[in-house]
């Protein structure tokens, strides 16, 4: 009924003078009616109406557009409303339309902006108590939210510090790992040069020694050689020697114990004896008569 009510008065407007104050009138009451019976849908439609199409200035009838739009969820129709009350000189409806924009800025993200309306809301109308807790109550959320985010940050630097902390921790344990491990490389690389240079000089030693060993053999075995064929050469004169002086400490025999030696009595030694001396008067005998013959002059001296 109420609906068909706005559709007849709306309906009457194309036939009447827009500057009808009983339409007008009869207009608002309807929009009225429908804002206390929570029909906002017909009361933002009927205020819509009133100040839109019929260009009526009534800064009450524009607050009741922007609650029926708030209790429609419509922000943007809602906020438009309330931005323009927002240069009313009403100071009480001035102060009521800042303080809805602070609760259309109530979320986590819109906190200061909402501070801000309640602060304007307050500052207009110093009697509006709601405006004024809703002022203390997101200054109190804004001071948590903050703290909070202090707190966050603080957590977050920590956190940050202690994974940066980490890391440069596990860098250092790795660079000394590598080190470490640089280190036994090293050592061990110096082991085997070590090792490597021990058994060089070992062989080297044992070549020596081999040499030196082979060197005094060889000294040894000449050394022996000549001592052999000193050995030798003393051995004959030693027994010359020895012969000699073992003739030397024997006596002369006698002429008679020579013959007896050789076997000879004195009479045939005498034989003997007187037979040489015969040859060798014949050897002298014929060698004079050899020295008278004359010289052959072809032939040579000798």
């Amino acid at each position: 009924m109420k609906s068909s009510f706005s559709v007849i008065a709306f309906m009457l407007l194309a036939f009447i003078d827009i500057n009808d104050i009983a339409t007008i009138n009869a207009l608002k009451r309807s929009a009225e009616e429908a804002f206390l019976n929570k029909n906002y849908e017909q009361a933002a439609s009927d205020y819509s109406m009133l100040l839109d199409s019929l260009q009526v200035v009534d800064d009450r009838a524009l607050l009741n557009l922007g609650h029926a739009y708030f209790q429609l969820n419509d922000s943007s129709n809602a906020r438009s409303a309330y931005q323009q009350l927002a240069i009313t000189n009403d100071r009480e409806l001035k102060s009521i339309a800042y303080q809805q924009l602070g609760m259309l800025n109530s979320s986590p993200e819109q906190l200061e902006k909402s501070l801000h309306f309640f602060k304007e809301a307050v500052r207009a109308d110093p009697a509006n108590e709601e405006a004024r807790y809703n002022y203390e109550l997101v200054k109190k959320k804004l001071e948590d939210q903050e703290q909070n985010q202090d707190q966050n940050q603080d957590q977050k630097n920590q956190d940050n510090q202690e994974k940066q902390d980490q890391e440069n921790k596990d860098e250092q344990q790795q660079n000394d790992q590598q080190q470490e491990q640089q280190q036994q490389d090293q050592e061990q690389q110096d082991q085997e040069n070590s090792d490597e240079q021990q058994q060089d000089q070992q062989q080297q030693e044992q070549q020596q020694d081999q040499q030196n060993s082979e060197e005094q053999q060889q000294q040894n075995q000449e050394q022996q050689e000549g001592e052999q064929e000193q050995s030798e050469e003393q051995q004959p004169q030693e027994g010359e020697e020895q012969e000699q002086q073992n003739q030397e400490e024997q006596p002369m025999p006698t002429p008679s114990e020579k013959l007896e030696e050789m076997n000879l009595s004195e009479e045939k030694a005498r034989m003997i004896l007187e037979a040489m001396r015969n040859s060798e008067v014949q050897y002298l005998q014929q060698m004079k008569k050899k020295a008278t013959k004359k010289a052959d002059s072809k032939k040579p001296d000798w």
